[in-house]
C-alpha cells in the first residue's frame, strides 16, 4: 500500500471537516457517520495486517465482540477511556494468542484458523453466560450519539497515523518483504514470526477498543450479536471494494459500502447481503483493484490518448 505524506495529509486535512458535523448535521447524519468511522477502524485495521502480507485473517469479529463484552464487563464501573483501553488490551492479547498458535501457517489454512477462533470464542461464551453466570445477556451503559461519534472519529485518525508511521518504518518494510516472499526475508535476517505477530496484536487493539465504544449503540448483548461474523467479513469486502494499493481505497470502500449497507438494510433487510455478494462477485471479477484502480486505470488511458 502507498502511503505517502503528501496522501495523508491530504486524507487527514478531509478528515478534519467532519468534526463540525455534529454541529451541522442531523441526529441521523451522526448516527450514520459513527457507523461508516466504525468501518473504517474496522476496515483498515484489516489492511494494516493483511494488506502488506497477503495473510487473510477473519478473526476480526473475535476482536470486535472482546471489546464488546469487555464494555459490558466493566460497564457503571470504570470511565468510558478506560474501557476504550481495556477493549484494546483485551484485542490485543487475543490476536498475540491466535498469533503464536497460528501465523506458522499459511494461505488457507490460516483464514480457516482465524475463523474458527470466531466461532470457539462465541460457543466458549455463551457457553460461560449461561452455565456460569446463568443468563445469555448483559447490559450496557450508554453513551450520548456525539460521543460515540467523536471517539470514533479520533480512533479513526490515530490508526491513520499509526498506520503511516508503521509503513514508514522497519517493521513496514519488514512486511512488505514479507508478503513479497517470506522465505527470502527470514534467511536475511528478519524475524517474520515475531513482526507478523506484533503488528496482528497491534491491529487487533483497534478492532477491540473499536467494538468497545460501539457496544455502547448496543445497549444489550448477547455473544451472537458480539461476535457476528459479519464484523470479519464486512471489512475485507470494503477493502477489496475500494481497492488495496493506495490508502484511499480501503476509506473510500467503508464511507461507500457503509452508506449501501444502511440503504439496504433498512429497504430490503432480508436481501442486502445478496446484492452485497453479487457486487463482490463483480468487482473481484471485473475490478480486482478495486474502485481506486479502475480510476487509476481510466485516468492512464485518458493521458495516452
Amino acid at each position: 500500500m502507498v502511503m505517502s505524506f503528501k496522501k495523508v495529509a491530504i486524507i487527514l486535512l478531509l478528515l478534519a471537516l467532519f468534526a463540525l458535523l455534529p454541529y451541522f448535521g442531523t441526529p441521523y447524519m451522526v448516527v450514520l457517520f459513527s457507523n461508516i468511522f466504525m468501518y473504517v477502524v474496522l476496515t483498515l485495521s484489516w489492511v494494516m495486517f493483511s494488506g502488506p502480507t497477503g495473510y487473510i485473517s477473519l478473526a476480526s469479529a473475535a476482536f470486535f465482540g472482546a471489546g464488546i463484552y469487555t464494555a459490558a464487563v466493566l460497564s457503571f464501573k470504570l470511565p468510558v477511556i478506560m474501557i476504550v483501553l481495556m477493549g484494546a488490551t483485551v484485542g490485543f492479547l487475543l490476536a498475540l494468542l491466535i498469533g503464536v498458535i497460528t501465523l506458522r501457517l499459511k494461505g488457507i489454512y490460516f483464514a480457516m484458523f482465524t475463523f474458527g477462533f470466531v466461532e470457539l470464542l462465541l460457543y466458549f461464551v455463551l457457553w460461560y453466560e449461561t452455565n456460569i453466570k446463568g443468563t445469555t445477556g448483559r447490559i450496557v451503559f450508554t453513551l450520548e450519539n456525539v460521543t460515540v461519534y467523536y471517539i470514533m472519529y479520533i480512533l479513526s485518525i490515530i490508526l491513520l497515523l499509526v498506520m503511516y508511521i508503521l509503513n514508514k518504518s522497519k517493521y513496514g518494510m519488514a512486511l512488505k518483504s514479507i508478503g513479497d516472499n517470506e522465505i527470502a526475508s527470514e534467511h536475511s535476517g528478519v524475524n517474520v514470526t515475531r513482526i507478523k505477530i506484533l503488528v496482528y496484536a497491534l491491529s487487533a487493539a483497534f478492532v477491540g477498543a473499536c467494538g468497545s465504544i460501539m457496544a455502547t449503540r448496543l445497549t444489550y448483548i448477547d455473544p451472537k450479536i458480539a461476535f457476528n461474523p459479519l464484523y470479519s467479513f464486512i471489512p475485507i469486502f470494503m477493502a477489496i471494494f475500494g481497492g488495496m494499493r493506495e490508502i484511499y481505497g480501503p476509506i473510500i470502500g467503508a464511507f461507500i459500502f457503509s452508506y449501501l449497507q444502511e440503504v439496504l438494510t433498512t429497504k430490503i433487510p432480508y436481501y442486502y447481503m445478496l446484492l452485497f455478494g453479487l457486487l463482490m462477485i463483480f468487482i473481484i471479477a471485473y475490478m480486482p483493484e478495486g474502485l481506486i484502480g479502475l480510476l487509476r486505470i481510466n485516468l492512464i488511458k485518458r493521458n495516452r490518448s
